[in-house]
């Protein structure tokens, strides 16, 4: 849920404890809610409720609580009414953040950002202060057990995927434009492959290094309260040196 796709992250998400894994299941169950709403419980003619059922997969969601909360969604008695925004604001050292959330409450979860961003050493800004810095993309992340990287490679450009890299140590990582995430993950899935992430992120185009213990303590304090929220499904930033402090 950061905004990057580190070795790291998956880690974190993979070793969640229940309650970090339930919270993990309210913010794609709010996902799906809205997908069916606007377009229908049928993955197959709704791309959005397609991509939803992938993130929760990659999540290790099993699959009757998937199929639960769609029949949930598309059920009559489904009230709830949730609301896309995205909030744009700076950390400290002007790291540039943007907190998407799903509402069903704007002034509650306004509220909140704000005083995260507040409590941090940062502050919110306005639609725009910082969304020209990130480039939406599709990230399919895989675990590099046993795979071959030219063949996933070849299979990738094949799918259509735009961008690939491979780090260090555990993660192949395919970029996609965001309109294609769809059609490059099935295509991969058909060959075999499974996802450690699967979803549209905001990728920045520069990033902000962090200079000051108490800056670093506060970027990572505000980032694990926005990520806390139930509100918020996705933190994104550009953060430069994000993993040398988690890793700590």
């Amino acid at each position: 849920m950061a905004g990057h796709s580190k070795w790291n992250n998956i880690k974190r998400k993979k070793g969640a404890n229940d309650a970090a894994m339930a919270k993990v299941f309210t913010k794609i169950t709010r996902e799906i809610a809205v997908a069916v709403k606007e377009s229908g419980p049928d993955p197959s003619t709704n791309s959005k409720l397609k991509n939803a059922i992938a993130k929760a997969k990659a999540s290790n969601i099993p699959n009757d609580n998937i199929e639960r909360a769609i029949k949930k969604a598309a059920g009559e008695g489904s009230t709830a009414n949730y609301e896309e925004i995205i909030y744009e604001g700076y950390g400290p050292s002007g790291v540039a953040v943007m907190v998407e959330a799903l509402t069903d409450n704007k002034n509650r979860t306004a509220a909140s950002i704000r005083h995260y961003f507040d409590k941090y050493g940062g502050n919110l800004g306005q639609n725009g202060c910082v969304s020209f810095m990130f480039e939406r993309h599709g990230v399919l992340c895989i675990e590099k057990d046993n795979i071959d990287e030219e063949t996933l490679m070849n299979a990738a450009i094949e799918a259509g995927a735009e961008d690939f890299f491979s780090d260090e140590e555990q993660i192949f990582e395919i970029r996609t434009e965001a309109s294609e995430i769809s059609s490059v993950r099935e295509f991969l899935e058909a060959e075999g492959y499974n996802f450690a992430i699967a979803e549209v992120q905001y990728i920045p185009s520069s990033y902000t290094k962090i200079e000051g213990e108490d800056n670093l303590k506060n970027m990572a304090k505000m980032l694990e309260k926005f990520e806390d929220d139930d509100d918020v499904q996705a933190v994104w930033h550009n953060w430069e040196n994000v993993d040398d402090a988690e890793s700590e």
